[in-house]
């Protein structure tokens, strides 16, 4: 067990104890397009309790009437925003969210901010994940069958590798070092590794 593990250990014990409540678990996986975030989850919660939900389940939900457009995004965030306030509220046993963080993008920053406090003020306990991965192997798992099955929006292939490319060019999608602080932080070079290696590597360093 590392020093880490020991101390979430501990940590966890002591809330345990104190409270008499096991405190929820709220997951963070953030990297860029196509770099395994929601296979991971899947893989997750197939060895925790915890419940997935990926960023593009409320994207799919409005795109089929709205495209890409302001719509959706509008309707995505009040779906979002209210997911996580019920999910909070609940004596669940914790939530898996996965996100693409543009790191030089400030509204991103501050939806990270406003959704951690908010599950922070329900006695939730957060974890942040960042994955990375080479660009030709992403480019692979853009086209993987689970991939396609879960997002419909990715079936044009041509269409998502170029919106990939194009994102990757525009923003920053991986942290700098020492830009992360929180404690419970790992990050994880996945371009070797497959979802379920990953997900060993997360639930055994942070004890979930």
């Amino acid at each position: 067990m590392s020093g880490r593990e020991y101390r979430n250990v501990i940590r966890n014990w002591r809330k345990i104890l104190r409270t008499g409540v096991i405190p929820m678990k709220f997951i963070l996986i953030f990297g860029p397009q196509a770099v395994g975030k929601m296979t991971v989850g899947h893989e997750l919660t197939k060895i925790t309790e915890l419940k997935l939900f990926h960023n593009h389940m409320s994207i799919e939900l409005f795109h089929p009437f709205f495209g890409f457009g302001s719509e959706t995004w509008r309707l995505s965030s009040i779906v979002r925003r209210e997911l996580f306030e019920s999910f909070a509220s609940s004596n669940q046993y914790g939530l898996i969210f996965t996100y693409l963080w543009g790191f030089d993008l400030q509204k991103d920053w501050e939806f990270v901010k406003q959704t951690c406090n908010l599950f922070e003020s329900k006695g939730a306990e957060i974890y942040f994940v960042e994955l990375e991965s080479d660009i030709e192997e992403r480019l692979k798992r853009n086209k993987t069958a689970f991939r396609l099955d879960q997002k419909p929006t990715k079936r044009n292939i041509e269409y998502s590798e170029m919106d990939l490319i194009k994102t990757m060019e525009e923003h920053r999608l991986n942290s700098k070092e020492g830009e992360i602080t929180r404690e419970n932080y790992l990050r994880i070079n996945n371009t070797n590794l497959s979802a379920d290696e990953v997900a060993r590597l997360i639930k055994d360093e942070f004890n979930l």
